[in-house]
């Protein structure tokens, strides 16, 4: 496809080679280790794998052109680049890649029905849920792109490794293509609030957006609560043709105005399009009578909880937005499997239940445990950390909500990333501390969990917050496997462990199993 092509109706400006004469024939790429023969390397400032400093070796390893933007780089000049191979400046390189990508690759998103959730908690669970849904209900083949990674059904997509939830522009579009070439008929994809603040999901032809909630998270990347409000709603200014959005939560409420006429609600609380109401939640799951076009529908989803229920809520009408039928997706939705890392639960040989939820955010760490509170005849012991090098304005909150509806509580390691993981169980600590709660401090997540079922009896339930279905732990730059769920399994099976105690003293010994000792610091 001609560079011409890719570029048309974009500002731009030649600086060198001729757009028209130039032959793209291996797509787009951020990353100057991926650049092939014939493809466009895009150097996006401060892009760890690429940028501006990285368009020589571009061209070295045969890119066919290269996309920069705003003023030449001092250290690399434009004269140091060879002669007659195209270069472009465009005023945004993320912007006009996503148009570079989608273009080369068919635009595939005008050829399947595409929705994209967004909002602080529940994109993963809406995602599940609706695929799901649309899988029992009409056999439809559908694609999902998010938190843990990219598939048709049961078949993975391989990728190269990365933690983004929502891939790069470039990624993307290839990942669509991928999926319409299949066969495809839906794609449901998780936007998060960077993907749409960096135009990673423009040019994806979304029919029905899906706003979840806002609260508290992310404001290491933008700052404010009203920037992080703003970037969600990027996905309702122009990005999709229709929305569901959750009218409990005021954000939620106000899409309308940007929507005129092309927004359906669902609430639990407050009228709206797809309303629950009558919920009776147990360990089993949650039954709710759905009210939607002045009718009752009988209705049930095999999760505990009144968030399970708007986010069942948020699924239902957005598959029911797309013109499938209610009924058959409501029998659907009683019948789920379990969506991996979200409230996924098992119960150890001696009666203990054991569960692990992606919880790390202060709403929905407090939604969990509110949650798992209400039903739980014995105690509660959580087990959770804060991510490094994110938000670490909400660690003592998340202590202070953890302590609060917690019986034992274990702090430990989540993603330490390039922190101290011991520096960040300090900045827990005091909120945790101030509720009185006893708890320990194990920086080794495994010897965390192993501490935490020790403790435990029948009747108890254990929560295992933060990581939800990650398969790795984050440490510096290295990703180290460790699945929470698998750990916890492997442990609860293992024989010869001595119960903890758990009296609240600030001194105690982890079961040899463990192989670490267990220190309270109040």
């Amino acid at each position: 496809m001609k560079l011409s092509e890719l570029l048309a109706g974009q500002e731009h400006q030649v600086l060198q080679g001729d757009p028209s004469r130039t032959q793209v024939t291996a797509g787009a790429t951020f990353d100057v280790d991926r650049v092939t023969p014939g493809s466009v390397f895009i150097a996006v400032p401060g892009h760890r794998e690429g940028g501006p400093g990285s368009v020589p070796a571009a061209f070295a390893r045969g890119a066919a052109a290269v996309i920069v933007e705003g003023s030449p780089d001092p250290a690399h000049p434009e004269t140091s680049w060879p002669a007659g191979r195209c270069t472009v400046r465009v005023p945004d390189t993320r912007r006009a890649a996503a148009v570079i990508a989608s273009r080369y690759v068919g635009e595939p998103g005008r050829w399947m029905d595409m929705v994209a959730i967004t909002g602080t908690n529940g994109k993963t669970s809406v995602s599940y849920m609706v695929e799901a849904v649309l899988r029992m209900s009409a056999g439809a083949k559908v694609g999902v792109i998010g938190t843990a990674g990219s598939r048709i059904g049961d078949e993975l997509i391989p990728m190269p490794p990365s933690v983004l939830t929502t891939p790069e522009s470039p990624d993307l579009q290839y990942l669509l293509g991928y999926m319409r070439d299949r066969a495809t008929g839906s794609v449901v994809l998780e936007a998060t609030s960077m993907a749409l603040l960096t135009h990673r999901v423009d040019r994806t032809f979304i029919d029905v957006g899906v706003f979840t909630n806002l609260t508290q998270d992310h404001l290491d990347d933008h700052g404010t609560m009203a920037h992080y409000r703003d970037a969600k709603l990027r996905l309702f200014q122009g990005l999709c043709r229709y929305a569901v959005v959750n009218a409990d939560d005021p954000v939620g409420r106000g899409i309308g105005a940007l929507m005129p006429g092309a927004v359906t609600t669902y609430a639990l609380d407050v009228p709206a399009d797809y309303r629950a109401t009558g919920l009776v939640v147990s360990a089993a799951g949650t039954r709710f009578t759905l009210r939607h076009g002045g009718r009752s529908y009988p209705a049930s989803i095999p999760f505990p909880g009144r968030y399970s229920v708007a986010n069942a809520l948020a699924a239902l009408a957005s598959c029911h937005v797309l013109g499938h039928d209610l009924d058959a997706l409501i029998a659907a939705l009683a019948q789920m499997p379990p969506v991996p890392g979200r409230f996924e639960r098992f119960q150890t040989p001696d009666g203990t239940s054991v569960i692990v939820d992606y919880a790390h955010s202060p709403d929905s760490l407090d939604k969990v445990l509110t949650t798992i509170r209400g039903y739980t005849r014995g105690r509660v012991i959580t087990v959770f950390g804060c991510g490094g090098d994110r938000d670490t304005t909400k660690r003592a909150d998340m202590g202070r909500i953890a302590g609060s509806h917690s019986d034992l509580c274990v702090l430990t390691s989540d993603n330490p990333r390039d922190e101290d993981p011991e520096a960040i169980l300090d900045q827990i600590t005091p909120g945790l501390a101030a509720t009185g709660t006893p708890f320990e401090r194990l920086a080794d997540r495994r010897a965390a969990i192993a501490f935490a079922l020790s403790a435990a009896g029948p009747q108890d339930t254990v929560l295992i917050a933060g990581k939800g279905s990650e398969p790795h732990q984050t440490v510096r730059e290295r990703l180290l496997p460790f699945s929470d769920m698998a750990v916890a399994r492997e442990l609860a099976l293992e024989q010869g462990f001595t119960p903890a105690a758990a009296d609240g003293s600030g001194d105690r010994r982890a079961p040899q199993a463990a192989g670490a000792h267990a220190q309270g610091r109040p």
